[in-house]
Order: structure tokens, then sequence, then C-alpha cells
């Protein structure tokens, strides 16, 4: 019933409006008509005209209201009224004088009507309709200027209480661009953004105006113009990046986020004009920037020419690497691509986003633990996968420290599930994605690593001579910017809630990447290797360049974000985690570092552990996991990669037994890694 009474006044509300609006009209078409020929005449209407101009009134209100009503200016939004509105009106005006002429013509003697007032009539009516209409939205931006501090003469003036809740800020594009931001600044009831000025990254508008915003200047003058809006207290927090779909020319983007970061301003980017029917927010400029180095480039036509027409398979497709790893695939156009997860929603949405954007790729979404040996054997038996990415694990330290029986049996006996089903099916190779925790390991989740790329060698090696045998690659990094639950998330839930920021240690460091960067280096590795790039037995490792302190990536996340380190947002130290490093390293004390014919990259070869000896060590793991025996589990783990490090340092002849000669005898002498800090982990 309540439902029914809210109907029936929004019906009643909307007949007052239309009768309001038709009454208006009425009276404009009356007035308009009037004040036609009163100018046309001079204001001396003679008797005869104004008797037949009274005649013409009601003809001239039946077409004109008739006009307005099919016209649908009866069915609009006035107060959010655009160009096209305005354009609308005046034609329905036209149309409406127009009819009226043509009516009067037909049912009585017209010659009393000069040719002149029709064009006159035109001309007021769209003015008097126009007005009509327009003045709730002239309203309405006048009321919303004097919120935001804006004068009538269009200066900006200062109110107290909006200097804490709104930043100043400097956008930046082509005015095409730079209008769709500040109309956007317009329409919101409550900007957090207050524009001081822009840049035209063309300098073709310089010294004018665009929505009362001054244009200050081109790209180029930065510099220029923060000095000349500090000096007139009106120094911006932040830049805001209108780039629209072309982006900026040349290095125009890399020299402004540089400027800004000289300036202590913050980088935001604004969404780009294809997604104007979202949310409008505006996003930190790319977390590469973090990185404070530049971000390895590939050549994709490697990838291309060997993922075109093959079946490939993701395993984690649903992980923050797998899901970049399958738009990558998709994009090089696979004969099939096979999304393997063992959670339901993280691979329907992987699912989903290939199949929307790849719609000529063959897409299979299956829901499989690769813990579960025959399953996985089963999967790859039906789909008969060429390429294999085995990106399924266990990541979080903590959480595998805790859970190391889930950690070793996702990490270990999946990663050897997934290697044995490939081999069995015949796959062309099969590449493990792994991390710098599995060099020299001092927490479980480090340790499940490393024997994952010991066994993953392992095959591989078994296949050394022989030319049709699979490849099984591993390739090596650092911490991944912005993969789900890792570093930069944790800092942004942190800042969107004012807390402080939490790092474990002062001196802490990490190698970081993009995730872009991450999935080229595990694709061009398995291509190099098909094309004999990469021997067997090898390890692939980015070149990312020197360590980065937590804590600066922590102050460089404040800054970027508007506010000051330590005064608006505290860094807080809360000490080291079990099973965590103070630094990470990229190779391990018994692996030789050897430069890589692929760019952007090194290779390191562990000296290899037999295939045998895994066999009986992964039983007696298994037998510990079914019983859930955890401290048997963390035993037997850590024996084994003990046990690999005394096979490593005692003697080669033991793998020279199992798989022949070491093919890189030759090899550059081993670095010296630094040694290992660590807390609260195990002490191996």
């Amino acid at each position: 019933m309540a439902a029914m009474d809210e109907n029936w006044l929004r019906v009643r509300r909307l007949s007052r409006r239309r009768i309001a609006y038709t009454a208006y009209d009425a009276a404009a078409i009356t007035v308009a008509l009037t004040g036609a020929v009163a100018l046309r005449m001079n204001g001396q209407v003679p008797s005869g005209m104004m008797a037949s101009l009274s005649h013409a009134i009601p003809i001239f209100l039946c077409s004109g209201l008739t006009i307005f009503h099919f016209t649908g200016l009866y069915s609009r939004i006035w107060r959010l009224a655009s160009v096209s509105d305005v354009l609308r009106v005046a034609e329905a005006a036209m149309a409406s004088v127009m009819v009226g002429v043509f009516a009067l013509v037909i049912t009585s003697d017209a010659r009393w009507l000069p040719a002149s007032v029709p064009v006159i009539d035109t001309l007021l009516l769209t003015t008097l309709l126009v007005a009509g209409r327009g003045w709730q939205r002239i309203v309405r931006e006048s009321r919303r200027q004097l919120a935001l501090g804006w004068s009538p003469i269009g200066r900006t003036t200062h109110r107290q209480d909006r200097v804490v809740s709104q930043q100043r800020a400097l956008v930046v594009g082509r005015p095409e661009h730079v209008d769709l931001v500040l109309r956007h600044f317009e329409v919101s009831p409550d900007p957090a953004y207050r524009p001081v000025g822009i840049l035209d990254v063309d300098s073709r508008d310089l010294d004018t105006r665009l929505r009362r915003v001054p244009i200050l200047g081109g790209a180029d003058a930065i510099e220029h113009v923060i000095d000349k809006l500090t000096a007139r207290n009106e120094r911006p927090s932040c830049i805001i990046l209108a780039e629209g779909p072309d982006g900026f020319p040349g290095r125009t983007k890399v020299q402004l986020v540089t400027a800004a970061h000289a300036l202590g301003l913050s980088v935001m980017r604004a969404p780009s004009p294809a997604r104007i029917h979202e949310p409008f927010e505006l996003e930190p400029i790319n977390l590469a920037d973090l990185l404070d180095r530049p971000q390895a480039r590939l050549d994709e036509s490697v990838v291309i020419r060997a993922l075109q027409g093959r079946r490939v398979m993701v395993t984690g497709a649903g992980g923050t690497i797998g899901r970049e790893l399958a738009r990558q695939i998709a994009a090089a156009g696979p004969a099939e691509l096979v999304l393997l997860d063992c959670g339901e929603f993280n691979l329907y949405s992987v699912d989903m986003e290939i199949r929307e954007n790849y719609p000529d790729v063959s897409c299979k979404a299956l829901l499989c633990s690769i813990r579960q040996r025959q399953h996985v054997m089963a999967v790859f038996q039906k789909h008969r996968p060429e390429y294999v990415f085995h990106a399924a694990a266990l990541k979080h330290v903590p959480l595998v420290e805790l859970n190391i029986c889930a950690g070793v049996q996702t990490n270990v006996i999946g990663t050897r599930n997934v290697a044995d089903a490939a081999k069995a099916a015949g796959v062309l190779a099969m590449v493990q994605v792994s991390t710098d925790k599995a060099v020299n390991p001092v927490g479980a989740m480090g340790a499940t690593k490393r024997l994952g790329e010991l066994y993953t060698q392992a095959l591989d090696l078994e296949g050394a001579g022989l030319p049709d045998a699979p490849r099984f690659m591993t390739v090596r990094f650092g911490n991944v910017l912005g993969s789900s639950g890792s570093l930069i998330p944790l800092f942004e839930r942190q800042l969107a809630r004012r807390a402080p920021l939490t790092v474990t240690h002062p001196e802490i460091t990490r190698y970081f990447m993009t995730v872009h960067e991450a999935v080229q280096l595990v694709l061009h590795s398995m291509a190099r290797a098909m094309e004999g790039d990469l021997k067997r037995g090898r390890i692939v490792v980015l070149d990312m360049g020197d360590p980065v302190k937590i804590i600066d990536i922590a102050r460089r996340m404040i800054t970027l974000a508007g506010l000051v380190p330590d005064r608006d947002v505290p860094i807080e130290i809360v000490g080291l985690r079990p099973g965590e490093k103070l630094y990470e390293e990229l190779f391990d004390e018994g692996e030789h570092r050897l430069p890589s014919a692929i760019d952007g990259v090194f290779e390191a070869e562990p000296l290899p552990v037999p295939l045998d000896t895994f066999k009986s060590s992964f039983a007696r793991l298994e037998q510990a996991i079914l019983m859930h025996d955890e401290d048997r589990v963390r035993e037997l783990l850590f024996d084994m990669v003990d046990a690999s490090r005394d096979t490593i340092t005692a003697t080669p002849r033991v793998v020279e037994a199992a798989y022949g000669p070491n093919p890189a005898n030759d090899a550059s002498p081993s670095i010296t890694p630094r040694p290992a800090a660590m807390a609260g982990g195990p002490t191996r």
C-alpha cells in the first residue's frame, strides 16, 4: 500500500511539472508572437493587425504545444540540460512557428503577417523556452560554485571550511580530456579536489580558461607554474593526468611524474573516456614507479611464435600471476587455453574475463586441486596440453609456516603431481613459477619452493641428449607489486584508514617486480628455451636491479597519496615474522650465476639432485602429511633441503652417475652470497 501511495505521489509531481511547463510554454508562444509583431511594427500596431493577431494566437498555441509534446520537451531533466537539449529547443521552436504559419495560411487570410515576423518569433520563442528551462541549471551551478569557493567573476575565493577536505590539483592533458575531469568535479556534491590550473600538453590553448580554470602553460612549464601558484598561495598538492585514449606524446608522462615527485606532488590518473559510465575514481600512478628502475621489456613476437595455435594450460589461473599469464597467453592466439584452479570464484572471474576479451580463444575452466594426483593425471590425459605454466602455490610466508602440511602438500607434492602428469601427457614444456625465498631458505614456504625447483630440474636433466624429451623449467623472481595479499595492497588498505603502515624491520629489503614483468619472464623463458637458448637444468632469474628497502616503499606510497610520512601517516616497526629473512637473495650458495641469451635476465645453474633421491623422500612426506604430523613434516622437509646441500657440497660424481657429465663444468665461479638473516623460523 505504501508503495502504491509513493507511486501516486510521484505521478502527481510529474503531472504538476508538465502542467507548469505547458502553461509557461503557452505564455511564451503568446508573448513571442505578440513581441515579434510589435518589434516589426516599431510598437505601432494597427487595430486591424491586432485583431488578426488575436485570431492567430490560438492557432500558434495549438501547433506549438503539439510540436513541443512530440519533440519530447516535456520528458527531459532540464536542471541537467546540455547543449544538445538547447539545440532541441531551438528546433522545436522553429518547427512550431513554421507549422503555425502554415496553419494560418490554410485557415485564414495571412496577408496581414509581415514576412519577417516568423523569423523574429522563432528567435524570441527560442530565448523564452531556453530561459524557462535553463534557470534551474543556472541557479544550481551558481549555488555549487559559491559553495566550492568560486566568485562570480571567475576567481577563486578562500573558504576555510574547505581547506581540510579539499586538495588543490593541477590538471594536465589536452583540453578535450581535461574538460571531462572538470565536469566530474562540477557535478560532484563534495569533490575531494579543487582544480587551480591546467597544463596543456599540446601548448595550443595557453592563457585561456576552461570551465573558469586557467590554462597556465604547457607540460614542460610545470616547475614555473608551481612557483607561480605558490606565490599566489594556490600551490597544488597533486597533479591529475587526464591522458585520454591516446596518452601523452613522447616522454611527457615520464617527465611530468619525475618533476612532480621532485616538487613533492602526488600523481593521480583520471579514468579514460571509455570508462565514463563507471564511477569516477582517481587512481595513483602505476605501482611500477615504486621500483625506482625501468621495467623490463621483452620481445612479444617470440612468445607468439611459441604459443600461437598451441594447447596451453595454466595452473593457479585465478591468482595474480595465473590471471596475467592467462591474459598474455590468450593474446598470443592459442588453439586452446585450459585454466586450472581450486577456487571457484577466482576461476569463474578469470574465465569470464578471457571469454569477454578474447572471444576467439577456446577457453576451458576446470576446478581441480593439484594435490589430487589422479584428478590431475586425468585432466592432463584428456586435454593433452602442449605447454604448461605452473603458477599454483601457497605463497604467504606466515600462513605456510603455521600450516606446513598444507604448504608441503601444495608446493611440493602438488608440483610433483603436475610435473609427472605433464611428462606422462607428452608436453613440449612445463614452466614452474618460483621465488627468491627458495634461495638459502629459512622458512617452510621457501623450503617447499626449493624442493619444487630441484624436482623440476631433475626432470629436465633426465631428458638430456634426447631431442624430443619435454623441457621442465623454473623461473625465479622477487615480490610481485600489487599481488593479492602482498605488501602494496596491505599498505593501500592502511593508507585508506590513515592507519600506521606496518614494516617488520627498518633494514628489511626485497626484490620487486611488476606482474607484467613476472609473466613476461615466464613466457620468454619457455619460448627461448624451445628455440635452444636455455640449457637444461638452468633456472632463469629476472635482473630486478638492487633490492629496495620496504620502509622506503612505505614512504613513497605515503607521499604518492599526497601525505607526509611520519606526520600524516606514521610507520610502525612490528618485528620480523616467523620464517622471514631480513633480505632475500637471488642465487643459492651452490649455484653458478651465468649470463643469459635472454635480455634482462640471468641464469642460475644449481648442481642437481638425482631424481631417484626424491621418490622415497616424497613418499615419507606424504605419509607424514596423511597423519598430519606437522613436526615430522617440518623435519623431513628441511632434511631434504639439507641433503640437497650435502649432495652439492660433497661431490658432483653422484650427479654424473645419474645424469652423465654436467654440461656446464666450465661455468664461471659461483657468487658468494650474503649470510641469510632470519628470525623466528627454523635454524637450518
